[in-house]
């Protein structure tokens, strides 16, 4: 059936908008948005709705129910089989139905909402010494209603159990508006019920009736492993388990009811832990011996295979636990956990002893150190993303989560490598082997006729040699409707109806998330790809040379897998963790993007504004081009969505205020004190910004009385030329103009280590404002001029080193975006180098002055990102300080946004997400460390504090070691400052001064004329 939420159904949308105080979003964008998840399926649904609270829940069902509209409930998204995509209205409970309601550390109880995150809970409950025991590798940002939706389990399941096992009472919702709590029933409760009649007590006599009549059945038939998702828990209405309701529903995968909140059961949380890494010569020896080793009552028992590793390097991602693992190609995560560290350590030593009897292992190791143990788990939880390379290895999930027996999966891994020979596939293995559950990733080819032929052959297979071994479809991520359509496979005929009974006594109107789980749509039919897909053909500024060339290949790369919604850790994605919008995760933006290139639910392209509103909150951080398990580079693809958005029309007024700040810096050089005058005194400043479209909250930067190029043609006068080897020093928009004491100190340190330094003696900029608003021909304009001065000396090999770490970006990773086969631009991109690593790559030799104190450090978003921070705390070690680099994400300044009126609260939040807490927090003494121009008008503009430049720091060692005073309190920061100050003031005095004058003279000569 066809819904149409502006024709036949326009009554729903206006009844939601009347009834409901969230968010109702039928526009195009929206549905477009919610039209995948993890899958490979691809479902644009009606509408969405994302609910206040409770109460809005309810009067969406009812309006839903009222027009027989189907729903869905949805949690963080990364649903595996399909389950959470449909043509439905889908209610989105992550973004503010997600409260821990109440934490019963003494009866180990915690009632929670469904959009609650699963770190959230466990964080809470730690406090008390007791986790929620099912913990996913995306426990980072997965939802309990997620989690409750497909009885998800994770590490430590061997500990705990699955979600199912961990369900005390639901709070639960019908569709045709029946709210009531549920949980665990005795028989005579249970007749209690069904005398008082009514929609609860018909449906607790159906539940009664159905389990009488299966009950030999489901004994008979339900697989007895640890890891059986797959079905219905229709096992937990026999009379031994309790006729537990809520436990029933556990799995339903919204197609039964919607939770509104639930109890869950927590357990103790071991206080300290050990990992044994176990090292095998194969995936198989190591099965072998799972089974043995969860005898030894591990509270986790993982596994994982090189391939994972050898993807991730692939990616270019620094994965620091490999040094950590012994030798082999397949390794067991084994871990024990007690209250101390000495018995938790105990427990190992024991395994170990007879680890080596049993033989077959090439060598173990264990971990005692918790932030080793990170590293190595680190790996493990890296497997989804693990799993898919863009255009080298395309997995995809689907057949992802099987699980038999933990005695029987050696054998059951010999022959699945068997099948997946067969029709031809590669893929990436790991799991947790110590519950016989394997995760697969698979090179299916969803996008040729053969090719998906092939992928039902082989689910056919895979399925008929799983149900051979007496396992489950589904080992924790559910049926969906990838495996659905086989559940007769495994359960036979009699208990599919049975089923279909159970859905049908909580949802008689069959509207509840249709076509999952039960009567399933075929798993080959509602492809994301599929052989309808025909993207758009674009042309585009940037190349795309690691896509094919393809504007649409790049945006296949998001595969769904929700990193980006990640609140605590991390760069990406910072507007997302501050609103918790899930259109500006770069999942979000990049299935708008992929939508508006498929063009069918997004059918203007370039021009839509949904797309671009979603583009709008994007700090262009990189984070994601770093973070992202796929290198997803959405600063790039908005770049490049602007340039088109925007062609032929008039940008807004921030874009020619903020993208030619190099242009305006220029001429503001020539009389910097008069503009100082117009930007800094109260009034005029106040005007200035209002032209620029500026958040009066904000300072307007000052320009410097001096340039530093022009500071630096003095200096070199009188430094002359002295034979040491080039390096070229980059005159960057903001250390020329703003602040040339950053470019200055950089001077002293190069000269120090014995370079000779050149610097451009012409106006230059990389261009990098001009990519914030989609100024790319400009922006390419600007590249050809710099390879233009630059030819010459890069072809000599002299070194460019660039202050800015944004700007060293530009030519590491626009550059050979933009001009991939310019020999030129090569060079430059291999040339180019930030200060820091140019200290460690080639003055590795040069004794760097040692500085006693302690420091803060915030990496710029791009250094992070693209450059990476490894050399900056190798010089600030070999420095000696004692610095600590913060997990701080964005600064929040990102270049112009925190200068743009409509973006000031989300860059503010960011701010105070983490970066400016702890500046504020830092002792007096410790230097606040931060190469970006943008971190460090953050800091200055929202705290009393200001941040130092890498070369300022080393240049005040330098300093010392000369034997010059700093500062009589040793904040040398605010020395710096106050000098900077100090002449910026003069500078305006002087202006003030001359404007003065020029007026008085101006005056004398017209009263002369009267």
């Amino acid at each position: 059936m066809r819904f149409d939420a502006h024709g036949e159904n326009e009554g729903l949308l206006d009844e939601l908008e009347r009834t409901v105080r969230g968010e109702v979003r039928f526009d195009t964008a929206s549905r477009a948005l919610y039209a995948t998840d993890l899958s490979i399926y691809r479902q644009v649904p009606i509408g969405v709705v994302i609910p206040r609270d409770v109460e809005d829940v309810i009067a969406t069902v009812a309006a839903c129910h009222k027009r027989g509209v189907p729903i869905l409930g949805r949690g963080c998204g990364t649903s595996l089989a399909g389950q959470t995509c449909n043509l439905a209205v889908v209610i989105d409970f992550s973004k503010h139905v997600n409260r821990l309601l109440h934490l019963d550390a003494e009866n180990k109880l915690a009632t929670v909402e469904p959009g609650i995150i699963n770190d959230q809970l466990r964080d809470a409950a730690e406090k008390y010494q007791l986790t929620f025991g099912p913990d996913p590798a995306t426990h980072r940002y997965c939802t309990l209603g997620g989690m409750l939706g497909n009885n998800s389990c994770g590490v430590h399941s061997v500990m705990a159990g699955r979600t199912v096992d961990n369900t005390h009472e639901l709070d639960i919702l019908t569709y045709d508006g029946e709210r009531m709590k549920v949980g665990a029933t005795s028989e005579a409760e249970l007749e209690q019920i069904i005398r008082g009649g009514g929609r609860r007590g018909e449906i607790y006599s159906k539940l009664k009736d159905l389990r009488d009549r299966y009950a030999t059945l489901v004994r008979e038939k339900f697989p007895k492993i640890p890891r059986r998702v797959s079905g219905y828990n229709l096992d937990e209405l026999l009379p031994e388990k309790g006729f537990n309701v809520a436990r029933a529903l556990v799995g339903t995968e919204s197609t039964c009811v919607i939770i509104l909140n639930a109890v869950m059961n927590l357990v103790h949380s071991p206080q300290k832990r050990v990992l044994l890494v176990i090292a095998y010569p194969d995936i198989f020896t190591a099965a072998d011996q799972t089974a043995e080793l969860r005898s030894f009552a591990p509270i986790g028992l993982e596994c994982f295979q090189k391939h994972v590793i050898e993807n991730m390097h692939k990616k270019g991602k620094y994965l620091p636990g490999t040094k950590l693992l012994p030798k082999g190609d397949s390794w067991l995560l084994v871990e024990f956990g007690a209250d101390s560290g000495e018995a938790a350590q105990e427990q190992a030593r024991k395994a170990m002893s007879k680890i080596k009897g049993m033989g077959k292992h090439q060598d173990m190791k264990l971990l005692t150190d918790h932030e080793e143990q990170q590293l190595v788990w680190h790996i493990r939880e890296g497997g989804v993303g693990a799993s898919r390379v863009p255009n080298d290895e395309d997995a995809w999930p689907s057949w992802e989560d099987a699980a038999v027996d933990p005695a029987k999966l050696g054998p059951y891994l010999r022959d699945f490598y068997k099948v997946t020979e067969k029709h031809g596939y590669k893929f990436t293995i790991y799991g947790h082997f110590g519950d016989g559950c394997v995760h697969t990733r698979i090179t299916f080819d969803l996008k040729t006729a053969e090719g998906i032929r092939n992928y039902r052959a082989f689910m056919e297979d895979a399925s008929d040699l799983v149900v051979s071994y007496g396992g489950s479809l589904s080992g924790e991520h559910g049926d969906g409707q990838a495996k659905g359509e086989l559940l007769p496979k495994m359960y036979g005929p009699e208990l599919v109806g049975a089923f279909r009974e159970f859905k049908a006594i909580w949802d008689p109107e069959w509207k509840m998330n249709p076509g999952k789980v039960v009567d399933p749509y075929p798993l080959d039919s509602n492809l994301r790809l599929g052989t309808d897909y025909h993207p758009h053909e674009v042309h585009t500024h940037f190349q795309f040379p690691e896509d094919h060339g393809s504007f649409a290949t790049a945006t296949e790369r998001c595969f769904g897998v929700g990193l980006c919604r990640r609140l605590n850790e991390g760069t990406m994605c910072p507007s997302f963790m501050v609103t918790r919008e899930e259109s500006y995760t770069t999942r979000g933006r990049a299935h708008l993007l992929f939508e508006m290139m498929r063009g069918d639910a997004i059918a203007d392209g370039w021009r839509n504004e949904g797309v671009k509103q979603a583009l709008d909150l994007c700090l262009s951080c990189k984070g994601c081009k770093g973070d992202c398990p796929v290198n997803v580079d959405m600063a790039t693809y908005k770049s490049e969505f602007l340039s088109h958005y925007w062609e032929g029309r008039v940008r807004p007024r921030q874009a020619y205020a903020f993208g030619l700040v190099d242009q305006w810096a220029r001429v503001a050089s020539l009389a910097p004190g008069v503009v100082n005058l117009a930007t800094q005194l109260p009034g005029l400043s106040a005007i200035a910004k209002q032209a620029a479209g500026m958040p009066q909250q904000r300072k307007v930067p000052s320009f410097a009385p001096e340039t530093f190029q022009h500071w630096f043609r003095n200096h070199e006068r009188r430094q002359g030329s002295n034979g040491k080897p080039p390096v070229i020093l980059w005159p960057d928009t903001f250390n020329n103009y703003f602040h040339p004491e950053v470019a200055q100190a950089a001077v002293e340190v190069l000269e120090d280590a014995g370079y000779h330094v050149r610097v451009p003696r012409q106006h230059v900029c990389c261009g990098r404002p001009l990519y914030d608003y989609g100024m790319l021909g400009r922006a390419k304009s600007y590249l050809h001029k710099t390879l233009d001065l630059v030819r010459e000396p890069v072809e000599a090999g002299v070194p460019v080193v660039v202050l800015e770490p944004s700007c060293a970006a530009v030519f590491r990773d626009e550059l050979p975006n933009m001009l991939p086969n310019d020999e030129d631009g090569k060079r430059l991109t291999q040339s180019t180098f930030l200060l820091s690593e140019f200290l460690q790559q080639k003055a590795r030799s040069y004794e760097l002055p040692k500085l006693d104190r302690k420091a803060v450090v915030q990496g710029h978003c791009h250094h992070k990102s693209v450059l990476k921070m490894e050399d900056e705390e190798a010089v600030l070690k070999r420095l000696g300080l004692d610095f600590e680099v913060l997990d701080s994400g964005c600064c929040g300044m990102a270049g112009s946004f925190g200068f743009e009126k409509d973006k000031y609260d989300v860059s503010i939040a960011c701010g105070e997400r983490v970066l400016l807490p702890k500046v504020r927090g830092s002792a007096a003494q410790a230097m606040i460390i931060a190469d970006g121009f943008s971190c460090r008008e953050q800091i200055s503009q929202t705290t009393d504090r200001h941040a130092l430049h890498l070369a300022q720091v080393v240049g005040i060692a330098i300093g010392e070691r000369k034997g010059r005073k700093i500062s009589a309190d040793g904040r040398a920061e605010d020395a710096i400052v106050r000098a900077a100050q100090a002449a910026r003031h003069k500078s305006m005095l002087r202006s003030a001064c001359a404007l003065a004058g020029i007026a008085a003279l101006g005056l004398l000569v017209w009263r002369h004329r009267q």
